[in-house]
């Protein structure tokens, strides 16, 4: 009896280990307008533990990401790119951190949105 416990214990351990992928692929909508916001919120996205690449596309809102489920998840990143300024759809960021962004970067107003549509 002891051996069959010991047995399910150890396939349990062994499925939820691999029910995590370390190469897992999603996409978040970050807001901004320009290149210089593209820089800050991919290295905000990078930055957070386990993510081992973020792209972040200036006309689409696109962050594509790849990220080790076992180490972070997507609501740690989007927390990561909010400290830094930018609203995803989960978090939206502080006015405290929002205005930290460049005069140029203020996707909040409309006039800088009208800006950057050219």
């Amino acid at each position: 009896m002891k051996k069959f416990i010991i047995v399910i214990i150890l396939m349990f351990i062994g499925i939820t280990s691999f029910a995590q992928n370390k190469n897992a692929k999603s996409t978040i909508e970050v807001d901004g307008v320009c290149m210089m916001c593209k820089e800050r919120i991919e290295k905000a996205a990078v930055r957070t533990k386990g993510v081992k690449s973020a792209v972040w596309d200036v006309k689409t809102h696109e962050l594509k990401l790849i990220f080790d489920e076992r180490k972070t998840n997507l609501e740690t990143i989007s927390q990561s790119i909010a400290n830094v300024g930018h609203d995803t759809k989960a978090i939206i960021a502080t006015d405290e951190a929002y205005g930290t962004v460049h005069n140029c970067c203020k996707y909040r107003d409309e006039a800088v949105k009208k800006d950057h549509e050219n």
